[in-house]
């Protein structure tokens, strides 16, 4: 865990609550340091264990304790540059909301051991809609329901009432569904974008696999169908073969299903390749290939990764859709 998210806690603690407090929960926890890095990695139970010990000691429950810390920090990061982030993810409130994921994913070039949540909206009205929030870490779900409706007020002037519906454990991810009831007025704004968007001329396949690539195209069965250029160098036997069979889905934390992928196509998606596939042996020509698909990954594992997003398409002389990962 990053120093920004204790730092943040500390902070929170010493302007609402005092110095000495903070420093007699810090005590009482058994922490030594007074602050802390925000770019340096602690122990994962540390901000638990400090938690813990401020409820107890400022008698508060955990809900209001982690929700105010939530609140707070839409305000803290404004002092290393995050506000502006922030401020121009979206002209919306929708808009910020579905590129939750892609915000987590820019802050991985300034933290790139993060362990970021994943959200996802679906249900979507002119009132409100449905927030899924996926994350590894447990205890975070009111520190996230503080920082998404302080964002509503703070960049957007939207009153947000959030409702917990529904929170389970699911293997080693908490999943948790939100009911986000707001002024969602833009939603059909966009309905209307969308219908136009659609009107577009269609894009060729040989210019896609141009553009891209590294770009994948896949039926509802999952069976990859086409390749661009320098993935067919790489994976020479993918075509014709499931992609669920190559790759994990590493992020969104979603299945790796056909129509579940379809409804999360504004979402960033990251793909890994189940065996390693630079080998020693390996030619120049395609361990180059290799190392210009990963360089930003910064990982030395022997596993082809790609960050992407998928598209709708449909083939010439076929009725049905394909999904194609665009990827760079």
């Amino acid at each position: 865990m990053y120093g920004l998210l204790l730092e943040n806690m500390a902070e929170y603690i010493r302007q609402t609550y005092g110095e000495e407090r903070w420093e007699d929960i810090r005590r009482q926890a058994g922490v030594e340091q007074p602050s802390f890095s925000v770019h340096q990695v602690y122990p994962e139970n540390l901000i638990t264990r400090l938690a813990k010990k401020a409820q107890e000691v400022l008698g508060i429950s955990e809900r209001e304790f982690m929700d105010q810390m939530g609140v707070y920090f839409v305000g803290f990061v404004s002092q290393y540059g995050y506000d502006r982030v922030l401020s121009v993810l979206g002209r919306h409130m929708r808009d910020f909301l579905n590129g939750l994921d892609n915000l987590h994913e820019y802050l991985k070039f300034s933290y790139p051991r993060m362990r970021a949540p994943s959200f996802i909206c679906e249900n979507e009205t002119r009132q409100g809609l449905t927030l899924h929030y996926r994350s590894k870490r447990r205890g975070f779900v009111y520190y996230a329901m503080g920082q998404i409706r302080e964002v509503a007020r703070h960049f957007y002037h939207k009153e947000m009432r959030i409702e917990l519906l529904r929170e389970e454990l699911l293997f080693d991810t908490v999943h948790v569904t939100f009911q986000l009831t707001f002024d969602n007025r833009a939603f059909t704004l966009a309905s209307l974008a969308m219908t136009r968007e659609e009107k577009h001329l269609p894009i060729s396949a040989s210019v896609l696999f141009e553009i891209f690539p590294f770009c994948i195209v896949f039926g509802s069965d999952m069976v990859v169908r086409s390749i661009g250029n320098s993935l067919m160098v790489i994976l020479p036997d993918l075509v014709g073969k499931k992609i669920t069979n190559w790759f994990d889905l590493v992020r969104p934390l979603i299945a790796f299903k056909f129509q579940t992928i379809l409804n999360r196509t504004n979402n960033i998606f990251e793909l890994v390749t189940v065996e390693a596939v630079i080998h020693e042996k390996a030619s120049d020509k395609r361990n180059e290939l290799l190392r210009l698909s990963d360089e930003s990954d910064g990982t030395t594992d022997k596993n082809l990764r790609l960050k992407g997003s998928f598209m709708t398409s449909q083939l010439q002389g076929h009725s049905n859709k394909y999904l194609s990962e665009t990827l760079y």
